[in-house]
C-alpha cells in the first residue's frame, strides 16, 4: 500500500505552512512535517480513522492532528490524502471539490 497526495492535499499544506509561517517560519515547517508524518501512519492501519460524518462511506476517513483533520480516501492498493484543512472551518464548505469518484 502507497501513500498519494491530491493536489488539493498538496495546496492545503502549502496553505497551511504560509499562514503559520507568517508569525513563526520555523514551526510552520516542524508543523507540516508532523502532518506529514501522521498521513503516512493511515498506511499501515488505513481503517484506523474514522468515517467522515459528511459523506459516510467506509472508504472515506479522517484522522486528527490537534485541530487539523486529514481526509483520506481508502482504496485497495493506495491511501489518497483528499485535504487537510484547519478544524474551525467546515468541511461542507469544501465537499463539492472534495468528493471522490468511486472507484470499482
Amino acid at each position: 500500500m502507497k501513500l498519494v497526495w491530491t493536489n488539493r492535499a498538496k495546496q492545503d499544506l502549502i496553505q497551511i505552512g504560509r499562514f503559520i509561517a507568517r508569525d513563526k517560519p520555523g514551526a510552520a515547517r516542524k508543523w507540516i512535517e508532523k502532518l506529514r508524518k501522521r498521513a503516512r501512519k493511515t498506511v499501515d492501519m488505513p481503517l484506523l480513522g474514522r468515517k467522515v460524518p459528511e459523506f459516510n462511506r467506509d472508504d472515506i476517513r479522517e484522522v486528527f492532528l490537534a485541530n487539523y483533520p486529514i481526509v483520506y480516501l481508502v482504496s485497495d492498493h493506495e491511501i489518497a490524502v483528499l485535504t487537510i484543512y484547519e478544524g474551525h472551518r467546515q468541511l461542507k464548505q469544501e465537499m463539492a471539490s472534495l468528493e471522490p469518484k468511486r472507484r470499482p
